[in-house]
C-alpha cells in the first residue's frame, strides 16, 4: 500500500513537524485540530521552518509549493480521503482512544491508523477500532524535520503488511525506521532515553550537579547535541511526565517513576520552551535567556 495522503490530528509541535516532513516529500496532508487558532499557530511554525530549510539549501522547491500540499480542518470529514491517519495529541489514553474511535468511523476500511504516542500501548488504541490489524505506532522524535529516527511499533494485532507499509512510509520521508516488535511500555528508544532523564533530575534534586553542568557534561562526554534538560525543555516537561507516568503505571518499574521536581514544575506551568520557562528560561523568540 502506498501512502499519498495523510490526515494528522493535532497541529502542535509534533503534529506540525510531521505535516512538514510529509509535505516536503510530496505527500498531501490534512492538518486537523480543535480550533483555527491552534491550526494557524502550527502553520506559522511550518512556514518558518520550511523557510529555514530553503535558506540553508536543504530544499529545492519553493515554499509556496510545499505549503500548498497542506490543507487544514477542524473536523474529521477529510479523513475519508486519506491512506494514513496519525494521531498526535497529548499523552492521555482516554483522549487518544476517543480520537481513534472517530478516525475508525471517518476513514475508509483500508486506511491505516497510527499514533505518535511515546509510551501508551498501541494495542490499547487499536482495541477501540474495528481494524486493529491496521493500527500501528509511528513515534517521531522532536524536532521532527531534523530528527531521523522513527519508531514503527507493532501492536498485538498489527499485521505484517501494516508494519511493512509503516516502514516504507518512514523511509519515503527520508528517515530511519526503527522497528519495535513488542508493544512494551515506552517502546524501545524512550526506555533508554527516559531512564537517563530521570537520573539527571534526581542528581539535580540531590545537589550532585547543576542543570548547566549536567547538560554540558552529557554533550561533551557523549557527543550529544543537547543535554537532558535542554531536550526536556524542547519536548515539553508535561509530555515527558505523561510518558513516564504511562510507562510506570503499566510496568511498575521504579526507574520510570516521575521525580518530584518534574511533577512540581509541571503543576507550576513550567513546561519548557512553549511556556517560556522550564529547566531554563527563554525569550519570546525562543532563545535561551543568558
Amino acid at each position: 500500500m502506498e501512502i499519498n495522503r495523510v490526515f494528522i490530528v493535532g497541529a502542535g509541535l509534533m503534529g506540525s513537524g510531521i505535516a512538514q516532513a510529509c509535505a516536503q516529500t510530496g505527500i498531501e496532508v490534512i492538518l486537523n485540530d480543535v480550533s483555527n487558532e491552534a491550526i494557524d499557530k502550527g502553520m506559522k511554525s511550518i512556514d518558518w521552518s520550511v523557510g529555514k530549510f530553503i535558506e540553508k539549501g536543504k530544499l529545492t522547491e519553493e515554499k509556496e509549493v510545499i505549503l500548498r500540499r497542506i490543507k487544514t480542518a477542524i473536523d474529521f470529514g477529510g479523513a475519508a480521503e486519506v491512506d494514513l491517519a496519525i494521531e498526535v495529541v497529548f499523552e492521555n489514553l482516554e483522549l487518544k482512544q476517543e480520537i481513534f474511535r472517530k478516525l475508525d468511523e471517518a476513514c475508509r476500511p483500508e486506511t491505516l491508523l497510527a499514533s505518535n504516542t511515546s509510551a501508551i500501548p498501541i494495542t490499547l488504541l487499536g482495541s477501540v477500532t474495528a481494524r486493529s490489524n491496521r493500527v500501528l505506532g509511528l513515534h517521531f522524535f522532536s524536532p521532527v524535520p531534523m530528527m531521523q529516527a522513527v519508531e514503527v511499533i507493532r501492536g498485538i494485532d498489527t499485521s505484517d503488511a501494516t508494519m511493512q507499509t509503516g516502514v516504507e512510509f518512514v523511509k519515503g520521508l527520508g528517515k530511519a525506521p526503527v522497528q519495535v516488535e513488542s508493544d512494551v511500555p515506552g517502546f524501545l528508544l524512550n526506555r533508554i532515553n527516559l531512564v537517563s532523564y530521570v537520573e539527571a533530575i534526581r542528581m539535580l534534586e540531590q545537589g550532585i550537579g547543576t542543570i548547566e553542568d549536567i547538560d554540558s557534561g552529557v554533550k561533551f562526554a557523549f557527543g550529544r547535541r543537547m543535554g537532558p534538560f535542554e531536550t526536556g525543555d524542547m519536548v515539553g516537561l508535561d509530555v515527558s511526565l505523561g510518558a513516564l507516568t504511562a510507562i510506570y503505571e503499566d510496568s511498575k518499574d521504579m526507574r520510570y517513576y516521575p521525580p518530584q521536581l518534574l511533577r512540581r514544575k509541571v503543576k507550576a506551568g513550567q513546561l519548557g520552551r512553549k511556556t517560556g520557562k522550564g529547566w531554563y528560561q527563554y525569550e519570546d523568540d525562543g532563545a535561551k535567556r543568558g
